[in-house]
């Protein structure tokens, strides 16, 4: 053992830092007097000198928070599609078109204004929408503990616990949050709470003895982590790692390395805008050198003729009705107990195709639950789940003295609902031990009054050699052990048995009776403890006395069970055919059970694979294990695992949808495409890594959930067909004016702003708020390679755009050719070609309109639906056409966008036009359910002809 001597040179390391820095494996490895080697250390702690040394070198033991891009770069990050692109480039050509017109047309200037406005607004509910600041890194600071117990200059001392350093001896007791990963060197019936980091829901036992060579740092029994806690006994640990060094810290910063994915639908956007953008740039081009070739009109009315073309192809409403829709959604999940906190994970969820699921408070709850209790031959179920102490004890008069001395052999303790502060039942202690207190209360066992009867007066605490814990007790009848733990340990040291309420001689028979029930139990993932007791002729006995010669009393079966609503979750990912898997830091076999019984796993030979051997795999064997095993178990897996694993499903094509509640899950639930955290019981990391929180903590909630998101693609899909068919309809006049070499535009990039703002954006929120579609968590998810912009929304969007093209043309040239004149003979101020204009815009609206009704589906008709189901669409087309008239009547109105009054037999014309699209479009359907229903027709028929034959 060395003393803390002033290092003559500084090393590599630092100054007064030991020249090797020993990893955790060759740590945990090396007796206690050689960790102090190891660590240039002692146990009478590190000088304070050599402690501030080393703090300078190695910097404080804390996770420093993430740079992050300023408010301004999200602000501006808004306007980078090229939608904002694209009307941000119209808006400069109209401005410049304004300066070097001469006169100068207010007109242009007006819309130069308009469409700034226009990408502005879409900028700022985008950024007011999606803002929402990532505090993943304050999140691991809020788990380390703030002070820590060390021992300088051989005096115990609470100092901050950042100022902790690699060698200093730290001091541990029941309550106590681990600050740092440490070596133990001194360990008292020390069990430690390693679920946040882990994953496993039992607190594990840690000693101070040396580990084989080799061990995993994770396994190794004589290590405490960071972010960690002490749940029962004492210790002293001497510090190998601080801040970003220990396993916490890997963990920050390999979710802090993890980039966002684009989601579907953004990248699916992004695509479609591309598209859209080169077609309407292409087609001004093409209209500004036809137009400028084949009519006497200059170069600045040619662009500004061509910007018309240009902006009726660009949805200006698109990305604003996007967010707005998206946004609404938010809430309708929110009021499903689901938090999403980035508005493109809600279609994210609908096109889902892999969950990866943690067990542990994800799957199960988190709190070990007695299931059967085994006594004279007999079982006897045990029901209700969690610490709350309801549920039925099959028979409990036989099991009252197996259960009672169960609990008077605990330590912890069962704290009842705080509703002040919103607290449910909870343990106190090993939750081991709670299992068994809960299930004694189940069966009306008064804890109280049995310990009242019966006080302790001595106990032998659980020991990781014999697994075994005694206590010792004052009857009236005389003092008494209570002995449980390891049935293979305590059968062993077992005398008698009671049986049937009489203690019989433990025969050879009866024993092999009791290992084959505990193997049983065993073999169904439950955890096993035996229990017995002794009646001692002295208060005062040696622990061989106390646990040898033992009365068996039976055997307590206990497991972390599922959620009650999980199955179903399960059934239904099943059947809308969404795989899982289970992704754990359990062990193989519990994860097995589990997964078989909430019917993650149905079939014969899943795929379980362990941490160990999944290192051991390349990339392309672990793509052809999942590709092979349409059922996947992965147990015993680290952080990076968890990430990994994800990472190889989405290789393969897949959406991958990933759950969990501890700092173990924060990089896998990173990287998915949509991280799903635990909003109760999860913590502070994994809920600021994840993209959407349950807030129920509920897997029922995620079914919910992605039914939802499948019903927003679909909307989606209605809004988009909605808007590109009236697009149509705004370009298909200006073109054919182009064409015809008609002087002057049917319709202004004015007008069409007000149609696409004004008009599009409540209808087709209202679209987005249509409920989920009956069986839409019966179809498969949508392939991945899946457009916005498939052939069938194509021809959807085309054959609705072009009736509506064909009504508005004819609507204005047939006003333009009422006046009887030349199209030369046309100006902007000709009362006639204002009607027209007039007539375009109106008959764009009310063809909307109706419009609307069709598109809620894609097969079904409106008179089915119901045209009132959707008031909200109702009022919004009210409201489109309520605005369009104020445009076409209000003189102020008419004088800014060039528009007249219309006669009432004009609106009649044009209702008939909207008339004649819905009618057109129920044709469309009748055929389109007439082709589906022919195979079922022929199926059927066939079926009668088989049974006549």
């Amino acid at each position: 053992m060395t003393t803390d001597a002033p290092a003559p040179t500084v090393s590599p390391h630092g100054p007064d830092l030991p020249a090797h820095q020993d990893s955790a494996d060759s740590i945990s490895a090396r007796s206690p007097t050689e960790v102090f080697d190891a660590l240039e250390g002692s146990a009478q702690g590190l000088t304070a000198a050599t402690a501030a040394s080393r703090l300078a070198a190695l910097g404080p033991n804390e996770l420093r928070a993430a740079k992050r891009p300023p408010v301004i770069g999200k602000v501006l990050a808004q306007f980078t599609n090229l939608f904002a692109l694209v009307l941000l480039g119209a808006s400069v050509i109209t401005f410049a078109s304004y300066l070097i017109q001469s006169p100068r047309d207010t007109g242009s200037l007006e819309l130069a204004v308009a469409i700034l406005a226009v990408v502005l607004l879409n900028g700022a509910i985008g950024f007011f929408q999606e803002y929402s600041a990532e505090k993943t890194s304050e999140a691991l600071q809020a788990l380390v503990p703030h002070t820590a117990r060390v021992r300088r200059d051989g005096v115990l001392a609470d100092i901050p616990a950042r100022g902790i350093v690699r060698g200093d001896v730290f001091v541990l007791e029941a309550g106590d949050d681990i600050c740092c990963d440490g070596r133990l060197v001194e360990a008292h019936d020390l069990t430690v709470d390693d679920v946040a980091l882990t994953g496993e829901s039992a607190p594990v036992h840690r000693t101070a003895e040396a580990v084989p060579a080799g061990t995993a740092t994770m396994d190794a029994a004589n290590l405490v982590f960071m972010g960690t806690s002490v749940v029962k006994g004492t210790a002293t640990a001497v510090a190998f790692a601080t801040g970003t060094g220990t396993q916490f810290g890997q963990i920050y910063q390999m979710t802090a390395q993890v980039t966002e994915v684009a989601s579907p639908l953004q990248r699916n956007v992004n695509r479609m805008a591309r598209q859209v953008s080169v077609v309407a740039v292409a087609l001004a081009v093409l209209v500004f050198g036809l137009r400028a070739a084949t009519t006497s009109a200059g170069l600045v009315d040619s662009f500004v003729f061509a910007l018309g073309v240009m902006v009726a192809l660009v949805p200006e409403g698109l990305p604003a009705t996007l967010s707005v829709s998206l946004a609404i959604a938010v809430r309708r999940m929110a009021a499903r107990h689901a938090l999403i906190k980035r508005l493109a994970a809600v279609e994210t969820l609908g096109s889902t195709t892999v969950i990866c699921t943690d067990k542990t408070g994800t799957l199960t709850k988190a709190e070990m639950t007695v299931t059967a209790l085994w006594e004279s031959g007999r079982r006897h179920p045990v029901s209700g789940a969690g610490y709350q102490p309801e549920g039925v004890v099959s028979d409990p008069g036989q099991v009252t003295e197996l259960l009672r001395v169960g609990a008077q052999c605990c330590d912890a303790r069962l704290l009842a609902p705080d509703p002040a502060h919103h607290v449910d039942w909870r343990i106190l202690g090993d939750t081991t031990e709670g299992a068994i207190i809960v299930a004694a209360a189940k069966a009306g066992v008064d804890t109280a009054a049995a310990d009242s009867a019966a006080p302790r007066i001595g106990e032998f605490p659980f020991d990781h050699e014999r697994k075994l814990m005694t206590t010792l007790h004052r009857t009236p009848a005389g003092s008494v052990s209570y002995v449980k733990g390891s049935p293979q340990e305590l059968v062993g040291r077992c005398d008698t048995v009671s049986w049937a309420g009489t203690d019989v001689p433990l025969t050879q028979d009866r024993r092999r009776q009791v290992t084959d029930a505990g193997d049983q139990l065993a073999g169904e993932a439950l955890r096993v403890l035996a229990v017995a007791r002794k009646h001692l002729d002295t208060d005062h006995p040696d622990q061989d006395l106390a646990e040898h010669g033992l009365t068996l009393l039976g055997l307590v079966a206990m497991m972390d069970p599922p959620r009650p609503e999980v199955i179903d979750a399960v059934a239904a990912c099943r059947k809308a055919g969404i795989r899982i898997a289970m992704v754990t830091g359990d062990y193989g076999v519990t994860a097995e059970a589990i997964a078989r019984r909430v019917g993650i796993v149905t079939g014969p030979n899943p795929g379980v694979v362990s941490g160990q051997q999944l290192e051991a795999m390349s990339a392309a064997q672990l793509e052809a294990e999942l590709t092979a095993h349409p059922e996947m178990v992965f147990a015993r897996v680290r952080p990076e695992h968890k990430q990994r694993i994800v990472a190889a499903y989405q290789h393969l094509g897949e959406i991958v949808a990933a759950t969990g509640d501890g700092v173990n899950d924060a990089p896998a639930l990173k990287q998915a495409d949509i991280g799903v955290a635990m909003g109760v019981t999860g913590t502070d990391v994994a809920r600021e890594a994840a993209v959407m929180v349950l807030l129920d903590d509920s897997f029922a909630s995620i079914v919910a959930s992605v039914e939802l998101g499948r019903s927003v693609y679909a909307n989606i899909r209605k809004f988009i067909i909605y808007i590109f068919s009236h697009n149509i309809s705004e370009l298909a006049p200006i073109l054919l004016a182009a064409a015809i070499a008609f002087p002057l535009v049917p319709l202004s990039a004015l007008q069409v702003l007000s149609i696409d703002l004004g008009s599009d954006i409540l209808p087709a929120l209202a679209l987005g708020a249509e409920p989920p579609d009956a069986g839409v968590m019966t179809r498969p998810p949508r392939p991945v390679t899946e457009r916005l912009l498939s052939g069938a929304v194509f021809a959807r969007f085309l054959f609705l755009g072009a009736i509506q093209a064909v009504g508005v043309c004819f609507a204005f040239f047939w006003r333009i050719h009422s006046a009887h004149l030349g199209f030369g003979d046309f100006t902007t101020a000709n009362p006639v070609y204002r009607e027209a204009r007039t007539m375009t815009q109106v008959g764009i609206v009310v063809s909307q309109f109706f419009n609307s009704l069709t598109v809620r589906s894609d097969d079904q008709s409106i008179l089915t639906i119901g045209i009132f189901t959707n008031r909200k669409l109702l009022l919004a087309g009210a409201f489109s056409i309520a605005l369009v008239s104020c445009i076409s009547y209000v003189p102020v109105l008419q004088s800014v966008f060039g528009t007249a009054g219309l006669t009432v037999w004009d609106w009649l014309m044009l209702v008939s036009f909207g008339l004649a699209l819905l009618l057109a479009d129920e044709c469309r359907k009748a055929v389109v359910r007439r082709r589906r229903s022919r195979p079922a027709v022929k199926a059927n028929a066939r079926v009668q002809a088989a049974g006549r034959g």
